[in-house]
């Protein structure tokens, strides 16, 4: 591995699932370390886990660099490395069955994300005793439990639900 590369570690964490969610990244580079994380009030597991992808990539300060990202979210890694994302954006961002895209509005973004950055995805054992993914998840889960930010998607989607099902 260059040592140029810059190396991401991330994590999501929800309290419930729905429930207290947060997501977490350990950057390294060049020796250099760099923990961030963020908490919200109502989310879920998989938002986060591409909120933690999603705030790593946006705090670089360029796109200069090769960057190898690790997460233990097989969805993640899947939506990317297996073209899933890309059959969705062909398929007008539904999936097989004319289903629509979970998480789309962060999918989308992360999306035009990859458009600009050289990322390669890797799937990381979950609680397997690798420091920087242990860390992630130590992280996530006290940004969960101390988490006041509002993730207005998917409140605002609970709020449609709770409509739909309304009787008058």
């Amino acid at each position: 591995m260059s040592n140029d590369n810059i190396i991401i570690h991330t994590d999501g964490s929800s309290l419930g699932n729905p429930g207290k969610s947060g997501w977490a990244a350990v950057l390294n580079w060049r020796g250099k370390t760099k923990e961030i994380s963020g908490g919200y009030r109502l989310s879920t597991n998989n938002r986060m886990e591409l909120m933690a992808v999603l705030f790593a990539l946006k705090s670089l300060k360029n796109n200069k660099h090769k960057i190898i990202l690790h997460t233990d979210s097989n969805l993640i890694v899947d939506t990317v490395n297996k073209g899933w994302m890309k059959s969705w954006r062909q398929g007008g961002w539904k999936k097989a069955k004319n289903k629509p895209v979970k998480n789309l509005d962060l999918i989308k973004e992360l999306d035009a994300l990859l458009k600009e950055y050289d990322v390669d995805f890797r799937w990381i054992k979950a609680h397997a005793g690798h420091t920087e993914n242990e860390r992630c998840d130590e992280l996530a889960k006290l940004a969960a439990q101390s988490g006041t930010e509002v993730d207005k998607y998917y409140e605002n989607l609970i709020e449609e639900e709770k409509s739909s099902d309304a009787l008058f």
